[in-house]
């Protein structure tokens, strides 16, 4: 029997590769859109070892997860790949994951860890001033600075120390030094039919812990009423926060350098330093104010739209790497911008990559988190991506026991417990309980209340690790890796070529699958009907099975439709190019999506898997039918069937849609079924036969062999006093507790909004933990545990120094595409102004330092707000004018949407093209971005615009033709192919050009297909609505809106 916590028998620890995992990005077939599959003896990537035991059809799952029991075999599988570790023969858990490695943590008793503490007492809060005046806001609080407690008193946790490496972790990874770029990630969240009280834990944390205590905040400046709006322009200034902030780096100023451990947080009556400006002197206050345009005579030019645009707020772009230690000084370190690169060291807290706040300290009460017109919530990441230069995720194995957990709330352990009594004992950093420390689990207290080991073990010295779940997770063998591929063979599919697109993409990416007994496929193809085919070896060609009735849907010769990969290779590949010649003379113009959909679930329904369908026009015939609800007018109502969307999930079959169309397909309504299983929507409009097969390759590609896991559920744990309200993302929730994940892969994030349920004790932390359950790639049943500890502040000043501009801006986008579907337009738009106002308001009335009635002081963290808000309303998903297919799937690329894809979706990059051989790069590949702004395009320039998803081309009118002949072998614009392919020509500009192509490429993690659009053109018109700093009829200028804002603001204040 293993130790706990120690080595197991026959396991064999790879060494740590992010490549690896990021190998996968070669799908990104880079300008080679016709490139040939690979050959059977070309060189790959090892396939990842699945020589697993075949599933054995037992009692459903009755796991510890307490729901009552689904229908069905519940196949826990895995489909992800990556690199294998070397096959020596089955061993007891089967092989490692590319970017973990195991860990072997020494027993009881080793040598003692660091002799720093972990705690330390923050500085008390700001004496509550009296609330006997005319209402809550109207007091004043103490200009006395309050006493700075040293680092170190109070009571101790167990955790890492307060300074350096942990002292049992090997070497970690060299840094690059400063303004040297490390090499770019290249980028690899589940339902199973088990219950969830032993690994999620019961009804406890779900419960509510008392009535909220209600205690006014202690306000960071003094109070100004009754202030008058200033006649004249208003000066913009954006408010920063003192010399040496407690929260290390600026986030809008990369340091290639470790975040220093943040100070105790200053007097809130210090002056502030101000955006733009030195740091001040002793007793002054600095302000960077944006000064009115002046005239002929140096004087100021009366009116608001004369405010010069050059000084207002936007992105600073950095090409430097940040290097982000999550905890020092045992304090939480505020993660840098989701937008930057930047490498993670774990010393504590969880990696940003997993999970970030949108507040880097957590309010008191309720009152005072109202009061910010703040969110509080979790943007949780489960299977990130990590950085090529970053530590692996180590893999902890307890043995037969199982990791330590509360038996309480079920909470894993981190380095938050307490551990007292010499260490018998341990204190639940979420609930409070304490817990009897396993006797093999048992060991010292150091001089500073840590445990010895506590540096030798990562579950105590580490934010993230993953466990090795026990038997009570598995009650069989993990399922197969089913890739089930379903074609819509229509007339208009066949007429466009996205039949043909479709069945080179399968058969190119066939060749990618897992190698093995374990990995199976199956096809089938509809129209009005359905057909099957039978790949078995034992016929000369595959035989088509046709279902005729699309009503009442079955799955003819079930074992044989989904058949063993090296069994049917050459089946498959004679099917896939047989099949646009088979259907070339079909008439038939009707989609039995709904009917295809559903017979190939029951197909998948004993296994569970991939289910990748690709669509091409409405869905008109048979189960879930659908009319034009374009023409009928009925723009944000959902039809779908979640009813099978649920049956689905239950089932573990999760749903991919790539939608090859020319026209309107309500993606609203067939969008239901992949949001539901943990699966996304892919959308090719119009779809180009010349241009878009290479993004179609290319997304199905990084679809199947990305970092993903199958049958996973998650929970979200947090300290008392905070709750979890909500969870938003795709999934599907049958108990309130948890989310069900058929599929979840690196991709993809889920937003946790959470709540007061009592009052936070100053001078404490407050834990967030997330445990998903997942089968990994390698068919294991694992856990990965994600740990963030933050801080809590009784002041509301601490709150706007500590936001998070980036997961506060995803909150807003996340919740505006919620509501979409049900609220008209206006109204969200509106309201996503107002929470904007509503934030700046509340710094401005209790934070901000005394200043003229025309400013509009902004908090330095969340200065670049107003125009993020501003380029939302003018988005796709709250355009006016936009078509409702459109608006559907920006509702659907928005809801599972990472934090670092977040921005660009809103505010793309733009740089210009035509000057690339000339301009200074600063050792970034990619050309510091320019103003999304028509004063910045001028007719004589070539400029690309990406967003993430899509990359659109600007040529204009007046361009080189010497310049367009060497970007695209043309020598007048007018030449330039509609359906734009670009290719790689001898000369250094078009050289240059892809080079910056396959990074931005490489950063999204998405191949980006190119769009090329000309002045004049309706490309053109579709370029021009992405520049958000104008004034259009979506909206304002970003000028004017701040205006607005100010305006806005200052009605507030009287």
């Amino acid at each position: 029997m293993a130790t706990p916590g120690g080595p197991r028998p026959g396991s064999i620890p790879p060494n740590y590769n992010p490549n690896s995992v990021s190998d996968n990005m070669k799908n990104l077939q880079i300008n080679r859109p016709n490139q040939p599959p690979n050959p059977a003896n070309a060189p790959r990537g090892p396939p990842p070892s699945l020589g697993q035991q075949p599933q054995s059809q037992s009692q459903p799952f009755s796991s510890p997860f307490s729901v009552p029991n689904r229908p069905g075999p519940p196949p826990p599988g895995v489909v992800p790949r990556g690199v294998v570790p070397p096959s020596s023969g089955p061993t007891p858990h089967g092989t490692l994951p590319p970017f973990m490695v195991a860990n072997r943590p020494v027993g009881a008793g080793g040598p003692p860890g660091g002799n720093a503490s972990l705690a330390s007492r923050p500085m008390p809060p700001v004496p509550v001033p009296s609330t006997s005046g005319p209402g809550p806001f109207a007091s004043t609080p103490s200009p006395t600075p309050p006493p700075v407690m040293p680092v170190g008193s109070g009571a101790m946790n167990n955790g890492p120390p307060m300074f350096g490496p942990p002292h049992g972790t090997p070497g970690g990874p060299q840094y690059p030094s400063s303004g040297v770029r490390p090499s770019a990630p290249t980028r690899p969240p589940p339902p199973p039919p088990q219950t969830m009280s032993s690994f999620l834990g019961g009804s406890f944390d779900n419960q509510p812990r008392g009535p909220p205590q209600v205690a006014p905040p202690t306000f960071s400046a003094p109070l100004r009423a009754g202030m008058q709006p200033s006649s004249g322009p208003p000066t913009f200034s954006s408010q920063a926060q003192p010399q040496g902030p407690p929260f290390g780096a600026q986030p809008w100023q990369m340091q290639s350098q470790q975040n220093v451990p943040p100070p105790s947080i200053p007097c809130s009556g210090q002056p502030p330093r101000m955006y733009g400006m030195s740091p001040p002197l002793a007793n002054q206050q600095s302000m960077a104010t944006i000064s009115p345009a002046t005239g002929p005579s140096g004087n100021a030019v009366s009116g608001p739209s004369k405010i010069d645009p050059n000084q207002i707020p936007r992105p600073v772009p950095s090409s430097s790497v940040l290097l982000h230690e999550t905890r020092q000084g045992n304090q939480a370190n505020p993660p840098p911008p989701a937008t930057s690169e930047f490498i993670v060291r774990d010393t504590g807290n969880c990696s940003p990559r997993y999970m970030r706040s949108t507040i880097n300290q957590i309010p008191c009460t309720a009152y005072l988190l109202n009061t910010s017109g703040m969110q509080l919530a979790l943007l949780v990441q489960p299977l990130a991506l990590p950085h090529p230069s970053e530590e692996p995720i180590q893999i902890v194995d307890f043995g037969e026991g199982g990791p330590v957990r509360c038996s309480r709330c079920k909470g894993y352990i981190n380095p938050f417990m307490k551990f007292v009594d010499q260490g018998k004992r341990f204190i639940c950093n979420f609930c409070g309980f304490t817990d009897e420390t396993p006797r093999e689990y048992q060991c010292n207290l150091g001089p500073d209340g840590r445990r010895r080991d506590a540096d030798e073990r990562p579950e105590l010295c580490r934010g993230t690790v993953e466990f090795v779940a026990t038997k009570e997770f598995l009650v069989r063998e993990p399922m197969p890796a089913v890739f089930f591929f379903l074609i819509d063979v229509s007339m208009n599919a066949l007429q466009t070529g996205a039949v043909a697109g479709a069945c080179s993409a399968i058969s190119r990416v066939v060749a990618d699958l897992p190698e093995g007994p374990r990995t199976m496929v199956g096809i089938a193809t509809f129209d009005s009907t359905i057909q099957f085919y039978n790949l078995k070896r034992a016929f000369q060609q595959p035989l088509m099975l046709i279902v005729p009735d699309i009503e009442d849907v079955y799955t003819p010769l079930q074992t044989d439709v989904i058949v063993q990969l090296s069994e049917c290779r050459q089946h498959l590949d004679l099917l896939l190019e047989s099949i646009p010649t088979m259907f070339q003379n079909n008439k038939t113009a009707d989609s039995a999506f709904g009917a295809g959909v559903k017979a190939a679930f029951l197909a998948m329904k004993s296994t569970g898997g991939k289910l990748l369908v690709f669509q091409s026009v409405l869905p008109s015939v048979g189960i879930a039918a659908l009319s034009g609800r374009e023409a009928e007018g009925r723009t944000n109502i959902y039809v779908g069937d979640k009813t099978m969307a649920i049956e689905f999930a239950e089932y573990q079959v999760s749903v991919d849609v790539f939608i090859t169309t020319q026209s309107y397909v309500d993606i609203a309504s067939i969008s239901v079924i992949p949001k539901m299983t943990g699966g996304q929507i892919y959308y090719y409009h119009p779809f180009s036969a010349r241009s878009d097969p290479a993004k179609l390759y290319n997304d199905l590609r990084w679809n199947v062999t990305r970092p993903q896991g199958f049958e996973a559920v998650m929970r979200v744990r947090c300290s008392q006093g905070l709750q979890v309200q909500e969870y938003s993302g795709n999934f599907c929730k049958r108990i309130p507790t948890d989310v069900d994940l058929p599929a979840v892969d690196c991709d993809k994030s889920i937003m946790v909004s959470l709540k007061h349920d009592d009052k936070l004790q100053d001078g404490t932390e407050c834990s967030f933990q997330c445990a998903l359950l997942y089968t990994s790639v390698y068919g294991q049943r694992r856990i990965r545990v994600s740990t963030l500890s933050l801080p809590c502040t009784p002041t509301l000043s601490n709150l706007f120094r500590s936001a998070d501009l980036d997961t506060q801006f995803s909150c807003f986008l996340k919740q505006a595409a919620n509501e979409i579907p049900f609220t008209p337009l206006l109204a969200v738009r509106d309201r996503v102004t107002e929470l904007c106002i509503s934030i700046l308001h509340s710094y401005r009335k209790y934070c901000a330092t005394v200043s003229s009635s025309g400013q509009l002081i902004l908090p330095e963290a969340l200065k670049l707000l107003p125009l993020y808000t501003l380029a939302l309303t003018k988005s796709i998903g709250l355009r006016s004018d936009g078509h409702v297919d459109d608006r559907s799937f920006w509702i659907n690329y928005v809801t599972p949407l990472s934090v670092q894809l977040a921005i660009p979706l809103v505010y793309p990059r733009m740089i210009s093209l035509h000057d690339l051989h000339t301009r200074e790069t600063e050792g970034s590949v990619i050309p510091p971005p320019i103003p999304l702004s028509i004063e910045h395009v001028s007719d004589d320039g070539i400029y690309l615009l990406e967003n993430g998803e899509d990359c659109l081309i600007y040529v204009g009118d007046s361009v080189d033709p010497d310049i367009t002949q060497k970007l695209f072998g043309i020598s007048s614009v007018g030449e330039i192919h509609s359906q734009f392919v670009l290719e790689q020509y001898d000369n250094p500009l078009s050289k240059k050009l892809n080079e910056v192509l396959n990074e931005i490429r490489s950063q999204r993690c998405n191949y980006l297909g190119l769009k090329l659009c000309k002045k004049g053109d309706p490309s053109g018109m579709s370029f021009f609505s992405y520049m958000v700093e104008d004034k259009s009829q979506n909206g304002l200028s970003y000028v004017e809106f701040l205006v607005h804002v100010h305006r806005q603001i200052q009605s507030k204040m009287t």
